[in-house]
């Protein structure tokens, strides 16, 4: 194969991967990125641990990207979790997995990863251009770019991938800014919506102005037939954190259609019914409810938010309390801004995009990552994706310039 001149837009996980098997497969790789420095929202992902996948099997793995699974699934079975894991070996992140089956660097961190990744990339010969803002195309189908200084650049690669993001991180570069120039070529896209993010709930003045802040930790949440365990975070405007974000995308969906959605939790999912209705009846005379919840294991949060879901008066009878603490409503009222998101929902429609991972519109031109209309739960899956689809996207490219 001739040695081509690759423009890649973007220096988050799917380009920096993109570039990194293009160069080795001999071909001169420029990436473009209009922060100071790469992959921005990785590094900030990695702060408290970087999740980089999940071990989980396949059959389990793969249905975690909902109605995009079919067209995500050639390039995630083409890469999969254990590939992504040898991959971070290879750079000196040995990974492993913890306790929820989530994998992670030993390091926990992104930086050493990123730093031996971009070493690696040097060694190659790929360009960081950083400062650099993709403007759209010329009159004679050019990319623009402007620089830090101003100045307009004008570049006609063989090929070029773009891997910009989504919108929900707006301050490190995901601003979603490239749907209007790719819509004005016809492109169709879906819109961006948040996922994996908080949702609002009228919480009483009382609650907002003692517990924000505060976790319920070790809980289930049940939306229509589904349940996830985990813990949220109560925020002065509504609730945060992994348990609800694994249900974003049906709870935002009915949110769309009927303005809200109430889920229920169980504040005590280790006890059954009877054995709480057990344990509640204990109570001793002239003991306060507050004192006797918490000696039935609920925390402060925790009997804050069985109030509110009561309407403010719990029915004190045994039976009636485990019964509500089992089972405690919340009405989710809307979503939280997308720029406080994890990551976006929408983005560019499947049927835009052929096999290899090209824009049918715009021949030559190469899309991976969060731009793709695909969403997954936080756990790994996200970031797989991201792998996953730059790795697909590359070796769409290769073959297109071969063909050519």
């Amino acid at each position: 194969m001739q040695t081509k001149d690759i423009a890649i837009i973007g220096a988050g996980p799917a380009g920096l991967i993109a570039a990194e098997r293009l160069a080795e497969a001999g071909h001169r790789v420029t990436i473009h990125e209009r922060m100071p420095t790469p992959a921005r929202k990785f590094l900030l992902a990695g702060r408290g641990g970087l999740n980089l996948t999940h071990s989980e099997a396949l059959e389990g793995f793969l249905p975690r990207y909902g109605a995009a699974r079919d067209w995500l699934e050639p390039a995630i079975q083409a890469f999969p979790p254990q590939m992504l894991r040898d991959w971070a070996d290879g750079l000196g992140a040995e990974s492993f997995v913890g306790s929820s089956g989530r994998v992670f660097p030993k390091a926990m961190k992104a930086s050493p990863l990123l730093r031996s990744w971009l070493r690696r990339l040097d060694g190659l010969g790929v360009k960081l251009e950083s400062g650099r803002f993709w403007t759209s195309w010329t009159a004679d189908g050019a990319l623009s770019f402007r620089t830090g200084d101003g100045e307009t650049v004008a570049l006609t690669p063989d090929a070029t991938l773009l891997a910009l993001g989504g919108a929900s991180w707006p301050r490190l570069g995901s601003d979603g800014g490239w749907v209007s120039l790719l819509a004005a070529k016809g492109v169709a896209i879906t819109l961006l919506r948040p996922a994996n993010g908080g949702f609002a709930v009228d919480w009483s003045a009382t609650l907002r102005e003692r517990f924000a802040g505060a976790p319920l930790k070790r809980i289930v949440i049940r939306f229509r037939g589904e349940e996830v365990a985990g813990e949220v975070m109560i925020d002065g405007k509504g609730i945060e954190g992994g348990a609800v974000y694994a249900l974003s995308g049906p709870l935002r969906e009915e949110i769309a259609r009927d303005g809200f959605a109430e889920i229920t939790i169980d504040l005590r999912p280790d006890l059954d019914l009877a054995r709480l209705t057990e344990k509640l009846g204990k109570r001793r005379k002239g003991e306060t409810l507050s004192n006797h919840l918490r000696k039935a294991g609920l925390s402060p949060a925790a009997v804050a938010v069985l109030r509110d879901g009561a309407g403010g008066r719990l029915n004190e009878a045994p039976a009636a309390l485990a019964a509500a603490i089992k089972s405690t409503p919340l009405r989710l009222t809307g979503l939280m801004p997308i720029d406080r998101a994890i990551s976006t929902a929408g983005g560019i429609a499947a049927s835009e995009v052929d096999d290899g991972f090209m824009l049918k519109r715009l021949p030559g031109v190469f899309v991976a990552g969060e731009m793709l209309d695909w969403e997954a739960p936080t756990g790994g899956y996200l970031l797989q994706g991201c792998f996953a689809t730059g790795i697909a996207a590359a070796a769409g490219m290769e073959a297109w310039l071969a063909s050519r």
